[in-house]
């Protein structure tokens, strides 16, 4: 009989266990599962590692603004040649805030026409050469911290700002995110193969359609994740766009060896042509 106790005691405690470990998992932010990925070895192997790229700008420039945390953040800012409330938050992938992401930064200023660009940092100065870097470096950031550096820039551009938001990778998932923080403000939202809001009341607070750019071979945000987005969205009452192609993550890299330049000229086409209208 104290055997058969014992027995139902760890089996209870072990139920309670796995459930509390579930709920916790279930309760985290979609951006802190997609941070947590890179704990994961092959999450991080799965990330090749960049080719050599560099890219200097004569027009963007670094910047400094508050955040509402009490501390301070730096960005990358391409100022509209005339006067505008038009502004596009940039948000870096895997990363961080390298080269690449300030050259497709300076490529979207000059395509999109009078716009000011704003290339986020949410690794607090950190950029990685390695995979291992990169991982963790993902996983130190937090969500109070990232939606400090994302509040700011808003700060910064203005409360008559009209702000659209564009992101890859890591960055891609804090790209909806950020514009759910602009609230009313937001009127453009690119996610290139990010993790999607997994709430449908936040969802509900979209003020904007989102545009998605999407992976088939991608291992994490695969297209079962994709469908869900797609099945969340049209109940949350919002339009998603989603075009999705038979490439591997961060296939809009030209630093990535599994650089797909053909779904990387259709997938900024179709950016273009989404962000244009929205930001006259």
């Amino acid at each position: 009989m104290k055997k058969l106790f014992l027995l139902i005691t760890l089996v209870f405690f072990t139920v309670f266990a796995f459930s509390q470990s579930k709920m916790a998992c279930c309760n985290q932010s979609a951006t802190r599962q997609f941070a947590m990925l890179a704990a994961s070895k092959n999450f991080v192997m799965s990330h090749k590692v960049p080719k050599a790229f560099h890219f200097q700008s004569s027009i963007g420039k670094p910047i400094t603004f508050k955040t509402p945390d009490g501390k301070e953040s730096t960005a990358y800012e391409l100022k509209a040649k005339t006067p505008t409330n038009n502004y596009l938050l940039v948000i870096h992938e895997y990363w961080g805030l390298n080269d690449f992401i300030k050259r497709e930064s300076e490529k979207l200023y000059n395509d999109l026409g009078n716009v000011n660009v704003i290339a986020l940092d949410l690794y607090d100065g950190k950029i990685a050469t390695t995979r291992e870097d990169a991982g963790k470096f993902m996983q130190q950031v937090k969500d109070d911290r990232a939606q400090a550096i994302i509040k700011g820039a808003i700060a910064y551009a203005g409360p008559k700002a009209r702000i659209a938001t564009i992101g890859w990778c890591f960055g891609g998932g804090w790209s909806l995110q950020a514009s759910l923080l602009a609230g009313k403000q937001d009127v453009a939202c690119v996610m290139y193969y990010g993790m999607p809001e997994k709430s449908i009341e936040r969802l509900k607070t979209l003020n904007t359609d989102v545009l998605g750019n999407f992976a088939n071979k991608d291992q994490w945000i695969n297209t079962k994740v994709v469908a869900q987005f797609e099945a969340d969205m049209k109940t949350a009452g919002k339009k998603l766009y989603v075009h999705q192609y038979d490439a591997d993550h961060a296939f809009a890299n030209p630093s990535n060896p599994s650089y797909d330049s053909e779904a990387t000229k259709n997938a900024y086409a179709y950016t273009i042509a989404y962000l244009k209208p929205r930001l006259k």
